[in-house]
């Protein structure tokens, strides 16, 4: 979350801890995991960033600090979902898949190529809907001119499906809405 709002803070200018106008759209699409890592460790960054954020035990005392810990656990997750076989193949796709596709597409593409529909201070834009794979964050336009809104549609043909799940999750009582565009 603090790498995510100091982002927001500095998009697309000096300070931008993942920006493609300053560190170069290939860098930031294959290597977009590493300026994560790179922010974070940045000292206070986390303190000044972080404000707000729940304190979360697990997070602070374990993950933090065994990295390597979440990491084995989802491992095991798919293996009991999916089996010996096909749960460890599983997991090698999330683990592609969460640093190429969030860290990489979404901040590199999402300040690269598509539409914009709002005129805000940096270079955002909305990508081509595929929104299966990303989640709604390709209307990534839409969130920096709206970032506390937990639904990314701004017009009536965009397709969001992040809002769908939170949707459901909301009826499951899973999840609860602070504020979402257009509510």
């Amino acid at each position: 979350m603090a790498c995510h709002r100091k982002h927001h803070a500095f998009a697309d200018r000096e300070g931008d801890p993942h920006s493609p106008l300053i560190e170069g759209l290939r860098n930031i699409v294959l290597k977009g995991a590493f300026y994560y890592r790179r922010a974070v460790r940045q000292p206070g960054m986390l303190e000044k960033y972080g404000k707000g954020t729940p304190n979360d035990w697990i997070e602070r005392h374990l993950l933090s600090r065994l990295n390597w810990l979440g990491i084995l656990i989802m491992l095991a997750i798919d293996m009991y979902l999916f089996g010996f076989f096909v749960g460890p193949l599983v997991w090698a796709v999330q683990m592609m898949w969460i640093p190429f596709w969030a860290a990489g597409v979404v901040n590199g593409i999402g300040h690269a190529l598509g539409y914009r529909n709002f005129d805000v201070k940096d270079e955002s834009r909305n990508i081509a809907p595929i929104a299966i794979w990303l989640g709604g964050e390709e209307l990534h336009n839409n969130h920096h001119a709206d970032p506390k809104s937990a639904k990314f549609k701004a017009k009536w043909y965009e397709f969001d499906i992040g809002w769908m799940y939170i949707r459901l999750l909301q009826l499951l009582h899973l999840a609860k809405v602070e504020y979402a565009r257009g509510l």
